[in-house]
């Protein structure tokens, strides 16, 4: 019996220990506080009574890979608490966007879909199949001869066509599932270099994303991000990690495809860099076009990175809208927060909200270089994942601590956050772990699963879509996942949304209808 309630002791200290201070501020006790913050967000919603439909001159997409809601919510609470504040009346900069919708985000072949299907959604306008990008849903996954004919256009194509500097800027490998849906058309989204590739693949005519990066759109303004390794002969040793193979050049077909660009735009003012040091040593005015890859496959985790040779997403995305910008026809850019996603399929939560607050500053650096008066911002997710996080936590709970109760089952604490499946799932002496007795608060730390995965999975619920500037009310309710660039487009008049901006400048009148015919018979009418 002593025994019992020295384990229970134990248990409750390590509840804890683990907490943050609960409470709040003092003014929130008082019903005016309250009320006056709702008739202060009040004041806001009745100011947007008047749309915003200017013309979109610049195009931003913030990708959160596989920021679903919870992962939203649990970012806020992060930002907050990174402030020394409770966390849950905190504010991520995508929460101020004036207009969110929800996005349906299953693949035509998969209910719970993958990052490459999604990403020919909201860059193509084209639902597809998972595993598969810039191809139509008529192409069938690692089946080469199936592409030909099948391929489908991004509004970052769309808009390259309509006289607009365009940019890539990403934590993954610039030729990972999200952006290589903005350039390539690939039955396969790990044929990252034809290394990757099956000989038969090869021999038909299909290309590697490396390749099709450099080839299908040859000036894209600014690429930056991962995967120097795609881009090199095989063997071909890494100029940051010399004597480790692997990070060591893949390329079966002896190209060198950072020397080839460098070749190809050294008169045009292009710069090639890899790293944080040249980055922003750069003078952006005397620059046009810009490859940086700063790692031989995706960058580090931002609670990792080498703050000294490898730049923060919010720095890139800086440089790159100072560049882009210069263009008096205006910009597109598409920014991956890529790296939300690898952290929830590793178990790693504290590594991917980390990510996910990195994001926001991000949003927030774009945010004070551009107007809503010209530039349509949206950030999005492409999927979300089997995260969460509850156990009736006390307000300013660590967002990584322990749950205010415990089992009544086993008896044993549990985190706040825990996740559906994936490799968290951990039993000691054929029962669960007492995360009493780890580190739940190590960046790496691995939390609790319900099933045991190698490798967590997705989650199929609808993601949001948050959006502000020029035609943002056009994001609203619940919409297809490729339904995204069509209302960014038409909100830029490119792609096939142009008639209504010919029509507004006068150079193409709109035909009457039936009820504009009438309305004209009836004054005519009058007149006479």
């Amino acid at each position: 019996m002593k025994l019992r309630l020295l384990l229970l002791l134990l248990v409750c200290c390590a509840l804890v220990s683990g907490q943050r201070k609960a409470g709040f501020p003092e003014q929130e006790k008082e019903p005016k506080f309250w009320n006056d913050w709702a008739q202060k967000t009040l004041d806001k919603a009745l100011s947007l009574q008047t749309l915003n439909k200017n013309k979109a001159q610049n195009l931003i997409l913030f990708l959160g890979d596989g920021m679903g809601v919870p992962t939203v919510t649990a970012a806020r609470i992060l930002k907050g608490q990174l402030r020394g504040q409770p966390g849950e009346e905190g504010q991520l900069e995508m929460d101020k966007f004036p207009f969110v919708a929800l996005s349906k985000t299953y693949n035509t072949n998969a209910q719970v879909a993958d990052s490459a299907g999604t990403a020919t959604a909201y860059l193509c306008g084209v639902k597809a199949n998972e595993g598969t990008v810039g191809v139509s849903a008529a192409a069938v996954r690692s089946q080469c001869n199936t592409t030909q004919g099948n391929e489908v256009t991004s509004i970052l194509r769309w808009a390259k066509d309509a006289g607009k500097s365009v940019g890539i800027v990403t934590t993954t490998r610039v030729n990972h599932a999200t952006p290589s849906a903005a350039y390539a058309h690939c039955v396969d989204r790990d044929w990252y270099s034809d290394n990757e590739m099956p000989a038969d693949a090869v021999e038909a005519g299909c290309k590697d994303i490396a390749r099709q990066l450099f080839e299908n759109i040859p000036d894209i303004d600014v690429i930056m991000g991962g995967g120097r390794k795609y881009m090199y002969p095989k063997n071909t040793t890494d100029v940051e990690y010399p004597g480790q193979p692997k990070h060591s050049g893949t390329r079966k077909d002896g190209r060198n495809l950072v020397k080839e660009w460098v070749d190809r735009n050294t008169e045009k003012k292009g710069h090639y860099v890899w790293n944080k040091k040249d980055l922003l040593s750069l003078n952006p005015t005397k620059v046009d076009y810009l490859l940086g890859l700063f790692e031989p496959a995706d960058l580090p985790y931002d609670l990792e990175r080498n703050k000294e040779t490898d730049p923060s997403l919010s720095e890139m995305v800086e440089v790159a809208i100072k560049i882009l910008r210069r263009n008096p026809n205006g910009f597109y850019l598409l920014v991956e927060g890529g790296r939300i996603d690898h952290g929830h399929h590793e178990g790693k939560a504290k590594q991917a909200l980390h990510e996910a607050v990195e994001m926001d500053r991000a949003i927030g650096r774009a945010d004070l270089m551009t107007s809503t008066s010209d530039t349509l911002t949206v950030v999005t997710a492409d999927h979300s994942h089997l995260f969460g996080f509850g156990g009736y936590t006390q307000r300013g709970n660590s967002i990584f601590g322990l749950a205010a109760m415990i089992s009544d089952v086993d008896q044993k604490p549990f985190t706040a956050i825990l996740y559906g499946n994936g490799p968290g799932y951990k039993l000691v002496n054929g029962a669960r772990e007492n995360v009493s007795t780890v580190d739940y608060q190590d960046n790496s730390y691995l939390a609790q699963a319900a099933v045991p995965l190698s490798s967590e999975t997705h989650g199929g619920e609808d993601v949001a879509v948050f959006a502000k500037g020029p035609m943002a009310h056009l994001l609203h309710g619940v919409h297809e996942q490729n339904y995204i660039p069509h209302a960014m487009a038409y909100a830029a008049c490119i792609g096939q949304n142009r008639a209504h901006c010919l029509a507004s400048a006068g150079a193409t009148p709109r035909r009457p209808g039936l009820a504009g015919l009438v309305g004209l018979a009836t004054v005519m009418r009058l007149l006479c």
